[in-house]
Order: structure tokens, then sequence, then C-alpha cells
């Protein structure tokens, strides 16, 4: 069995007004000096094989075809 993580984040130059609505929430329960915060999604997968190989082109496809929209986010895997 294999384990990853997939980690999905906004591309630079893309609008994230719910990381703006936490830097602002933030900013309010009084944690200064926090700059520019940027949300994204995190995602761990078990895969019933121990091929690393097959892995990462499995979850390659799975991040093009569902776990994230390619056009406006980028994505990283990590195999355990």
């Amino acid at each position: 069995m294999i384990k990853a993580r997939v980690i999905v984040t906004l591309k630079n130059g893309v609008l994230d007004p719910q990381g703006k609505a936490i830097e602002h929430a933030l900013g309010g329960l009084g944690f200064d000096g926090v700059g520019q915060v940027r949300q994204g999604k995190v995602f761990d997968v078990e895969l019933g094989h121990s091929d690393k190989a097959r892995a990462e082109a499995d979850l390659k496809a799975m991040c093009e075809k569902l776990l994230a929209n390619t056009v406006i986010e980028n994505y990283a895997v990590e195999i355990a």
C-alpha cells in the first residue's frame, strides 16, 4: 500500500477571497503583522498497490481529472 498527500494551491495571480477573509479575521483576532494568506486543499490518498511509478502516474491523473482545476490551481504530490 502507498500513502500519498496531494497539496492543491491557487496559482499566483489568481484572486483568493477566502485567503483574504482569513487574513482579515486573523487581524481582528489580534494577530498583528500577518501578511498575505493563501488557502489551499490537502488530500491524503491511500493506493492499494506498492508500485511507486504507477502511484505517481495515478496521482497525477487524479489531479488532472478531479482534484485540481489546473487552469487556476497548482498541485504537488508527496509519496510517503
